[in-house]
């Protein structure tokens, strides 16, 4: 059975990756940085339905903590034959209220991380001559989001990498996609208001809010497809066409 790494995936859209490719069969490790509590209570939950998964703390916006979770998956299960670039923030503020610091913390969390946890992931997939990259973007690096300039650039960046590193990468049988979800029904996204949230659902085509499941569901067809590499796919109900 194939082994799939997912970083930031102890909540929302990333836990329900996890869970469900578990629940499949397939060999998770989910790795998670904070959140301790929520990570090690999915991995007892699973275990209570005859289900295992494995747990990784590490911090993926740092080069050598990322070197430590590759490790670990590795010596767990010998190849990668699935990453999932999932780890990520958001914040909300306007364009002159950016700091330094935010800017960087926004660079390095959801798009220093993928180029580490990518690069570091490689050496196994390029030896097998075989993998599958799912990045997960976001609709707002498609088209921008006000008073989300940091993070629209992030998700921007991510769908760069993803175009440029399949055509790098297609003669060595990896396939490289990204996922752009719209607003997913997470706990990220608790920071919208109630009148914003239902703003985007009437704008949207299909009227309503995605959850996480609908996203899910995405990264599981291209992890069974082989013939789909350097796509950014938008589950986003018609929001952006």
């Amino acid at each position: 059975m194939k082994t799939v790494l997912i970083t930031g995936g102890s909540r929302g859209i990333g836990k329900c990756i996890a869970e469900n490719l578990a629940k499949e069969g397939f060999n998770v490790v989910l790795n998670y940085n904070k959140s301790e509590k929520e990570a090690k209570q999915i991995k007892k939950e699973l275990k209570e339905q005859g289900i295992k998964i494995e747990i990784c703390k590490a911090d993926v916006s740092k080069r050598d903590e990322v070197k430590k979770l590759v490790k670990f998956t590795l010596d767990k299960f010998k190849n990668i034959d699935v990453l999932i670039n999932n780890a990520g923030i958001a914040k909300l503020q306007m364009f002159n209220d950016i700091t330094d610091v935010d800017w960087q913390e926004m660079l390095n969390t959801n798009l220093n991380s993928v180029f580490y946890t990518t690069q570091e992931v490689l050496p196994n997939m390029i030896h097998n001559k075989n993998g599958c990259i799912v990045n997960i973007s976001s609709i707002w690096g498609m088209v921008g989001a006000s008073c989300e300039v940091a993070y629209s650039v992030s998700k921007a960046g991510i769908n760069g990498m993803t175009k440029a590193l399949a055509k790098e990468l297609g003669l060595s049988n990896i396939r490289v996609n990204a996922i752009a979800p719209g607003v997913i029904d997470t706990q990220m996204n608790n920071s919208l208001d109630k009148v914003i949230k239902e703003e985007i659902k009437n704008d949207t085509p299909l009227n309503k809010i995605g959850k996480p499941i609908d996203i899910y569901r995405c990264v599981k067809w291209l992890i069974e497809d082989e013939f789909t590499t350097g796509q950014i796919i938008s589950p986003n109900g018609g929001y952006v066409i």
